[in-house]
C-alpha cells in the first residue's frame, strides 16, 4: 500500500511540475559553466599580449581617469585585478559594461561580441525567476521555480525508494543499472527512466536541497536552527553578504584618499598567495572603508573570499574577514551555494552537475512518456510497475 501510495504521489507531482523542472534542469545543464563560457567568448577584450619582462603596470588610478575621458558617463565602482600577466584589469562600472583595460598601455577594450554573456544572463533569468523580469513579478518566478524544486526533491528521494526491490538479489537489480534492448519504446522508456534515475537520483537530491536555502527564506533560518546559531533581525544572510563595514575616522577637511595601488599592494603584501583581488573604492573624500575582496590559491573551500577593510586615507588595515571568521549557518551556506552549482569542487564538480542535469532531462521526458502511454495508450500491456 505504501508503495502505491508513494507511486502515484510520484506521478502526480512528476506531471504538475515536470514542465518548470524542464526548464530548470535545461537552464541548470547550459549554466554548468557559464563563467568559463563566457570568459572564453570575451577572450579578445579579456586577454592581452603578454608583455616585455621590463614593462611596467599603469597606476589603476590612471587607469580609472582614463576610462572617465574616455566615457564620461561611467562610474567606475570597483577593479578586478588577476595575478595572471595576460589578463587585463576589468572596470565594473555599475550595470553597465564591465570594461577591460591594458594594464601596460591602458588600451580600453570591449569585447566584440557580447551574444554568449547576453544568453548566459537570459539562462540566469529562466532558471531564477522562471524568465519573468520586473521588481514585482520576478518573487512569482522565484516562487514558482522554488516549488518546482521543492517538488523535483521529492520526486528524486521518492523514485530512489520506489527503485528499491523488495526482494535484493543482482538479478532483480541488474536491469536498473544500465541502459539494455527493448522489445517496445514502452519498455525502453521504463528501462531509461529507471537507470537514469538510478545514477543521478543522488546527485539531483543534492542540487535541490542546496538550492533550498537560495528559494526560501524558511530554509535559511533552517541552517541557523539547526546550528545553535542567532538569527540576525534582518533574516538569513547569504556567505556573500558583506561583513559588516568597518569604523573609519574622518581625517581634516580635504585629506584625499590614498592610490588605489597603495592598497592594492597592502592587499597583496597580507595575502601573498592572491589570485584575484577585487576593490571597490568608496566615493571621493568619504569617510566609508576601502574593501579589497582576495581569492587566494589552493584555499578551502575553493570558493573562499578574505575581505580586507582598510582606512582609505591611511591605508591601514581595520578588518578581516574570512570563511572562518563566518558563523556556522553561513559557513554551511558557502558551502550549499557552490555545490548547487558544483563550483564548490572546481571543474569535475561543474561537469557532474551539469550532467545531472542533462540526465534529467531524461527523467522528465520518460516520465511524461509513460505517464502518456498509463492515461491513453491503448495497445500494449501496462508498463512495468516498481
Amino acid at each position: 500500500m505504501f508503495r502505491q501510495i508513494l507511486f502515484w504521489l510520484h506521478l502526480i507531482a512528476g506531471l504538475i511540475s515536470g514542465l518548470v523542472i524542464a526548464i530548470l534542469c535545461f537552464t541548470g545543464t547550459v549554466l554548468a559553466f557559464e563563467k568559463q563560457w563566457v570568459a572564453w567568448s570575451e577572450r579578445d577584450a579579456r586577454q592581452i599580449t603578454p608583455p616585455a619582462a621590463d614593462s611596467t603596470r599603469l597606476p589603476l588610478d590612471d587607469l580609472r581617469a582614463r576610462l572617465r575621458t574616455a566615457h564620461p558617463d561611467a562610474r567606475p565602482t570597483s577593479f578586478i585585478v588577476q595575478r595572471d600577466p595576460t589578463a587585463a584589469v576589468a572596470v565594473l562600472v555599475g550595470r553597465g559594461g564591465p570594461y577591460y583595460l591594458d594594464p601596460y598601455t591602458g588600451e580600453i577594450r570591449e569585447p566584440a561580441s557580447k551574444a554568449v554573456s547576453a544568453f548566459m544572463q537570459t539562462m540566469v533569468s529562466w532558471h531564477r525567476y522562471l524568465g519573468f523580469a520586473g521588481e514585482t513579478s520576478r518573487p512569482r518566478g522565484k516562487l514558482v521555480n522554488g516549488l518546482a524544486n521543492l517538488a523535483f526533491a521529492f520526486l528524486a528521494i521518492s523514485g530512489l525508494i520506489l527503485w528499491l526491490p523488495r526482494i535484493w538479489s543482482w538479478r532483480a537489480v541488474r536491469p536498473s543499472l544500465w541502459f539494455r534492448p527493448n522489445p517496445s519504446a514502452r519498455a525502453r522508456d521504463f528501462n531509461w527512466h529507471t537507470t537514469i534515475g538510478f545514477w543521478s537520483a543522488p546527485l539531483l537530491i543534492a542540487l535541490t536541497l542546496t538550492a533550498l536555502p537560495i528559494s526560501f527564506r524558511w530554509a535559511g533560518s533552517l541552517l541557523y536552527t539547526v546550528t545553535g546559531t542567532p538569527l540576525p533581525a534582518s533574516g538569513p544572510q547569504s556567505s556573500g553578504a558583506p561583513p559588516p563595514a568597518a569604523t573609519v575616522t574622518a581625517p581634516a577637511a580635504g585629506t584625499p584618499h590614498v592610490s588605489a595601488d597603495l592598497l592594492l599592494a597592502a592587499a597583496q603584501s597580507t595575502l601573498p598567495a592572491w589570485q584575484t583581488i577585487t576593490l571597490r573604492f568608496p566615493a571621493a573624500g568619504a569617510a566609508q572603508p576601502a574593501t579589497l575582496a582576495v581569492r587566494e590559491s589552493a584555499t578551502w573551500p575553493r570558493t573562499a573570499v578574505t575581505t580586507l577593510q582598510y582606512d582609505p586615507f591611511t591605508a591601514q588595515l581595520l578588518r578581516r574577514d574570512g570563511y572562518a571568521d563566518l558563523n556556522a549557518a553561513r559557513q554551511i551556506r558557502a558551502w550549499t551555494r557552490y555545490l548547487h552549482t558544483g563550483e564548490a569542487l572546481g571543474p569535475v564538480g561543474q561537469f557532474v552537475a551539469g550532467l545531472a542535469c542533462l540526465g534529467a532531462l531524461g527523467l522528465v521526458y520518460t516520465g511524461f512518456a509513460l505517464s502518456y502511454r498509463r492515461f491513453f495508450s491503448r495497445r500494449g500491456s501496462p508498463p512495468p510497475r516498481t
